[in-house]
């Protein structure tokens, strides 16, 4: 299960940065502000997403 978990979380990470640099590309060389800028909200989220899960826990 922890294999799992890993490999999941690594797809997720491939995704923020391919998500990350194609929305600033589209923003910056493109012009097209709004994909570009949905584009690095969905990044934010899936990075945020993964925060979470990888921060221990306190207790």
């Amino acid at each position: 299960m922890l294999i799992a978990a890993n490999i999941a979380l690594t797809i997720a990470m491939f995704a923020v940065f391919a998500l990350g640099s194609g929305g600033i590309y589209l923003w910056a060389k493109r012009g097209e502000r709004q994909r570009g800028l949905l584009m690095l909200a969905a990044a934010f989220v899936i990075l945020v997403n993964v925060l979470i899960w990888t921060v221990p826990n306190p207790t």
